[in-house]
């Protein structure tokens, strides 16, 4: 159990898939500008993310590596990943159409997060088993949406501040988040 905890904590906070390992940024930058937006995106890689570890994980082990056709890792991936969210996107539509409604655009975005695929790859070269692999897809998504939330929080104090002409919009963005990864790197002493 101490393990898990470990393997948790790592993916959240040491090796923070966005401010750490820096993928993702396309949505951290595009979609943090509100709360409400930046909430429901969390909740979304969320849910795909845990989804994706185990399917991918699934693929690796009983497909993947049964036929010897390792190198078709990230292409099956990819596939995987589209498929899961198509299928998440057409159930979610048909049985909770309030919840469709509030990820809108999000959920079909999450098809090109390169987290998804990133944490994904990391689950099979760290060789987690079943259940690592699944702490790890849950925590380092809660890691995503950890930086996401606090970002948008940032973001929405920012905009009722001064900001010099050079700075505005993306500009203070990327400096606020190249701030927000250095605060993050502190944990690295942790480790």
């Amino acid at each position: 159990m101490g393990d898990y905890v470990l393997l948790a904590i790592s993916c959240i906070l040491i090796n923070n898939i966005l401010l750490m390992q820096y993928l993702g940024n396309c949505p951290f930058l595009g979609t943090s500008k509100k709360m409400e937006t930046a909430v429901g995106m969390a909740m979304a890689v969320i849910f795909v993310l845990v989804l994706a570890g185990a399917i991918t994980w699934m693929t690796e082990m009983f497909i993947l590596r049964k036929f010897g056709l390792e190198y078709l890792r990230t292409m099956s991936f990819i596939l995987v990943i589209a498929a899961l969210v198509q299928f998440v996107e057409m159930f979610l539509k048909k049985s909770i159409p309030a919840l469709y409604a509030g990820l809108g655009i999000f959920l079909p975005l999450i098809t090109t997060n390169c987290a998804v695929l990133g944490v994904c790859l990391i689950n099979i070269k760290e060789e987690y088993t079943f259940i690592e692999c699944l702490v790890s897809s849950f925590s380092y998504s809660s890691g995503f949406g950890l930086a996401l939330i606090l970002f948008a929080g940032v973001r929405e104090r920012i905009l009722l501040a001064r900001v010099p002409k050079p700075l505005q919009d993306t500009s203070i963005g990327l400096v606020t988040a190249g701030l927000l990864s250095l605060a993050f790197f502190a944990f690295k002493g942790m480790a």
